[in-house]
């Protein structure tokens, strides 16, 4: 039997806030939960985006941590003065165009019709005729809705980041959290494991795209820039499991990336999952991180009708002033998705393994289903794959919770915001309500609050799912006041306020997370909640060991509780250890049965049996 991977550990940051503490959730719902609970995800905001409090948050501070937070105008650029360049052809009346330069800026080639004096350090220049020239511009970009991170909040200056591309910095961040929220020190899991017994599938759909890596290698021959050493290492997609395992877990284990466009973190899901699920891996890291809110990548989306334009959300308000709070309008009347940058990151576990560690059980991951479109007239356009993936996964549900309980779940949809994901997404979902005899289906779609994170949008999807098992509501699509005509919806509960799921969300045994991505990358994932999941084990493990598990995760949750604790008022350990402990070919013992490496405890079984004996 396959082995049930349990969710024991989540990190990131979004435009929500941080993940761990499920702070990013609790500000979804803030105004259904009490005072009380909302403090400590006040505190912590207050204390990411540098808000003074003197551990006493005012109104006047939550308004501008509301103000900073989620789905707003973008403000990792100035889309009202963005820098433009247009080809010109220059001339004047006497065909004569003078000007000087550095001699250290002379053009190595100089044209035919340039006459060169040398006067020291300078040189002039007289053209005779037209000159080919770049002219520069400010101009408004049309798209000014964007998720970013909190503002004010740079994750870059926690730790010596020596110019990495920010989706680096995210990922270094956003591991961190993940690590810190498990209750355990990783090199007390690392006792219990061997070395090659850890995976980390994590990387990034867009790749590192930014002046300090693939943005600024491609342009600097062409805006004087310069191309360093780093930047096409770290412009790779996979690069942030790279930096997971180089600088943050020191792991000799399983690594990679899965690329799936805006369904990458469920591809990435999936393959951790299959390491749990067979034993290759008892520990594993999934996650993806973007940092696509810059003007370039946004333009090539905008130029293909996918954002929602300033102009277009005016139109639909009949407004002069565009309301970029409500950019995302999922399943309503809507013009496009807002993009948005993110990092998510869970920590999965061998069953057998969180049980004797006493780890925080968040859930489980049932499985993933991944299909592809087959033929199609245009490469972006959705098609009957994702029927497929949303299909399997509740079938799933249904033969693990039976026919009542499959009624017990609810849909994260992908819910991009825009006209054709609304038509099409809803008939998905409402057809198999429908084949399933489930009525009125609960389906959300948290990018309303945060945006489209590209390859981290099902992570973000994940977290806050996994906070309806901690608060007990189900996030609403509170940016629209309609469901659009042509969304179909006969089944479906389309949320437009939040929706209480019981005391700790026990009204819900599962969650639907479905992800749609260009060119056909279809994945829809089954999670369990907590309470289905310890039901499980229980049944698997007894309840002595269940006892026992109890007692043991009682210290884990103190320890988890403390950090968290500590990092609301900006005490968060970053985990980046460049350079430390590294081995080399003299910390390698071996023989024909194992090796050995001097920074673990354990060795690594080398195959020693052949596994393809009845071919022999």
């Amino acid at each position: 039997m396959a082995k049930l991977p349990l969710i024991v550990g989540l990190g990131g940051i979004n435009a929500a806030g941080r993940s761990s503490g499920f702070h990013s959730y609790k500000l979804m719902v803030a105004d259904v939960l009490s005072a009380d609970v909302m403090e400590s995800t006040w505190q912590d905001l207050a204390s990411r985006m540098g808000l003074e409090t003197d551990n006493n948050v005012t109104a006047d501070v939550i308004d501008a941590i509301k103000a900073g937070t989620f789905v707003r105008r973008i403000d990792s650029f100035d889309p009202d003065n963005l820098l433009y360049q247009y080809k010109a052809n220059l001339n004047t009346d006497n065909d004569k165009i003078c000007f000087t330069l550095r001699k250290s800026k002379l053009p190595t080639k100089i044209p035919d019709n340039w006459e060169v004096e040398v006067d020291g350090s300078k040189v002039h220049i007289t053209v005779n005729g037209n000159l080919d020239a770049l002219i520069e511009d400010r101009i408004v970009f049309p798209v000014t809705s964007g998720g970013n991170i909190p503002a004010g909040f740079n994750p870059a200056s926690l730790y010596n980041s020596r110019f990495h591309p920010r989706g680096l910095s995210l990922t270094i961040y956003g591991a961190s959290d993940a690590i810190n929220s498990l209750g355990v020190e990783w090199d007390e899991i690392l006792k219990h494991i061997k070395p090659d017994e850890v995976s980390v599938y994590a990387g990034s759909g867009l790749a590192q795209i930014d002046d300090n890596s693939l943005g600024g290698m491609l342009a600097a021959s062409l805006t004087g820039g310069r191309v360093s050493s780093k930047m096409m290492a770290l412009s790779l997609a996979e690069m942030p499991a790279d930096f997971i395992n180089g600088y943050v877990i020191n792991s000799v284990g399983t690594t990679g990336t899965n690329m799936g466009a805006c369904a990458t973190f469920l591809y990435n899901l999936r393959q951790g999952m299959y390491d749990i699920q067979h034993g290759k891996s008892k520990v594993v890291i999934v996650g993806n991180a973007e940092a696509p809110v810059i003007p370039e990548i946004m333009e090539g989306f905008r130029v293909m009708g996918a954002l929602a334009e300033d102009a277009q959300l005016k139109a639909l308000d009949n407004s002069d002033v565009v309301d970029n709070r409500r950019a995302c309008r999922p399943f309503s009347a809507n013009a496009g998705f807002t993009m948005a940058e993110s990092a998510q990151f869970v920590v999965l576990m061998d069953d057998e393994l969180a049980l004797k560690l006493g780890a925080n059980i968040y859930g489980s991951v049932a499985d993933v289903f991944v299909n592809a479109d087959a033929n199609k007239k245009s490469i972006s356009a959705p098609g009957v794959g994702n029927y497929v993936t949303v299909a399997k996964a509740t079938a799933l549900a249904k033969a693990i919770l039976g026919e009542e309980g499959v009624k017990q779940t609810f849909v994260q949809a992908h819910g991009t915001g825009t006209p054709q994901n609304r038509v099409t997404e809803s008939h998905i979902l409402n057809e198999v309500a429908k084949t399933f005899k489930i009525d009125n289906w609960p389906v959300t779609a948290i990018k309303s609050y945060v945006g489209h994170s590209m390859s981290a949008a099902a992570g973000d999807q994940l977290v806050a799912s996994l906070g309806v098992w901690q608060h007990g509501w189900i996030p609403g699509i509170k940016t629209i006041d309609h469901i659009a005509d042509d969304v179909h919806h006969s089944n479906l509960n389309i949320l437009m306020d939040h929706q209480f799921a019981g005391d700790k969300g026990l009204d819900y045994k599962a969650v639907i997370l479905n992800a749609k991505g260009f060119g056909g990358n279809n994945a829809t994932g089954l999670v369990l909640s907590p309470t289905q999941t310890i039901e499980m084990l229980g049944a698997k493990y007894g309840d002595g060991v269940m006892a026992s598990y109890h007692q043991r995760n009682q210290a884990v949750s103190d320890v988890t509780t403390a950090n968290n604790k500590a990092a609301c008022h900006g005490d968060e350990k970053i985990r980046y250890y460049f350079g430390e402990s590294v081995m080399d070919e003299n910390s390698i013992t071996m023989t024909q049965d194992s090796l050995r490496l001097s920074e673990f405890e354990q060795e690594i079984d080398l195959g020693t049996v052949n596994p393809y004996s009845d071919y022999s």
